[in-house]
Protein backbone atom coordinates (compact mmCIF):
# COMPACT_ATOMS: atom_id res chain seq x y z
CA UNK A 1 0.00 0.00 0.00
CA UNK A 2 3.04 2.71 0.54
CA UNK A 3 4.38 1.93 -2.65
CA UNK A 4 0.99 1.90 -4.52
CA UNK A 5 0.38 5.27 -3.20
CA UNK A 6 3.39 6.93 -3.33
CA UNK A 7 3.34 5.48 -7.22
CA UNK A 8 0.05 6.52 -7.47
CA UNK A 9 0.91 10.36 -7.27
CA UNK A 10 4.54 10.07 -8.25
CA UNK A 11 6.09 11.17 -5.16
CA UNK A 12 9.71 11.74 -5.22
CA UNK A 13 10.46 10.37 -1.74
CA UNK A 14 8.76 8.00 1.01
CA UNK A 15 9.19 10.25 4.14
CA UNK A 16 8.24 9.29 8.05
CA UNK A 17 5.22 11.66 7.86
CA UNK A 18 3.81 9.21 5.16
CA UNK A 19 4.99 5.93 7.04
CA UNK A 20 3.00 7.75 9.83
CA UNK A 21 0.41 7.99 7.68
CA UNK A 22 -0.09 4.55 6.49
CA UNK A 23 0.16 3.43 10.44
CA UNK A 24 -2.85 5.25 11.37
CA UNK A 25 -4.67 4.64 8.64
CA UNK A 26 -4.46 0.80 9.33
CA UNK A 27 -4.88 1.17 12.87
CA UNK A 28 -8.40 3.08 12.27
CA UNK A 29 -9.37 0.10 10.23
CA UNK A 30 -10.09 -1.37 13.90
CA UNK A 31 -13.30 0.49 15.51
CA UNK A 32 -13.45 0.49 18.87
CA UNK A 33 -15.49 -2.37 19.26
CA UNK A 34 -13.45 -4.72 17.40
CA UNK A 35 -10.09 -3.96 19.15
CA UNK A 36 -9.88 -6.48 21.71
CA UNK A 37 -6.42 -8.22 23.17
CA UNK A 38 -6.48 -10.87 19.86
CA UNK A 39 -7.61 -7.92 17.56
CA UNK A 40 -5.50 -5.17 17.30
CA UNK A 41 -4.48 -4.53 13.41
CA UNK A 42 -6.51 -6.38 10.46
CA UNK A 43 -4.31 -9.22 8.69
CA UNK A 44 -2.39 -7.96 6.47
CA UNK A 45 -4.43 -10.07 4.00
CA UNK A 46 -7.81 -7.59 4.56
CA UNK A 47 -8.54 -6.35 1.23
CA UNK A 48 -9.06 -2.76 2.84
CA UNK A 49 -5.33 -2.56 4.25
CA UNK A 50 -3.86 -1.88 0.78
CA UNK A 51 -6.09 0.44 -0.23
CA UNK A 52 -6.64 2.09 2.30
CA UNK A 53 -2.65 2.41 3.10
CA UNK A 54 -2.45 3.52 -0.70
CA UNK A 55 -4.59 6.65 -0.17
CA UNK A 56 -3.08 7.82 3.38
CA UNK A 57 0.27 7.93 1.48
CA UNK A 58 -1.18 9.45 -1.67
CA UNK A 59 -3.13 11.97 0.39
CA UNK A 60 0.01 12.91 2.45
CA UNK A 61 2.42 12.86 -0.23
CA UNK A 62 0.37 15.46 -1.92
CA UNK A 63 -0.63 17.62 1.17
CA UNK A 64 3.30 17.91 1.94
CA UNK A 65 3.99 18.62 -2.03
CA UNK A 66 6.42 15.44 -2.03
CA UNK A 67 5.25 14.97 -5.75
CA UNK A 68 6.76 14.70 -8.87
CA UNK A 69 5.92 18.08 -11.20
CA UNK A 70 6.27 18.38 -14.79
Amino acid sequence: GIFRGALDVRASDINDDMNIAAANAIADLVSPEELNKDYIIPRATDARVAVTVAKAVSDQAIKEDVIAHK
